[in-house]
């Protein structure tokens, strides 16, 4: 995806996963980012700032319109 903007940051991946899923299911693509070694030390993200929900920025105020319901 290109233009990729942070409009969130999560404690853990699998809140940032939900909110991914909320945004996929009404039209916007969206991505988790986080340093987590793709899941498997969750303990990191707290080190790292967290689990990052980026969507592409022309879908910014949609995607957080939603996520604020």
């Amino acid at each position: 995806m290109k233009e990729l903007i942070c409009i969130k940051t999560y404690p853990n991946r699998a809140d940032a996963e939900l909110a991914r899923t909320l945004l996929e299911e009404n039209g916007i693509k969206a991505m988790v980012s986080g340093d987590d070694a793709g899941g498997a030390y969750p303990g990191l993200l707290w080190g790292t700032g967290g689990a990052r929900l980026l969507v592409r920025k022309k879908d910014k105020e949609k995607a957080l319109s939603l996520l604020e319901k």
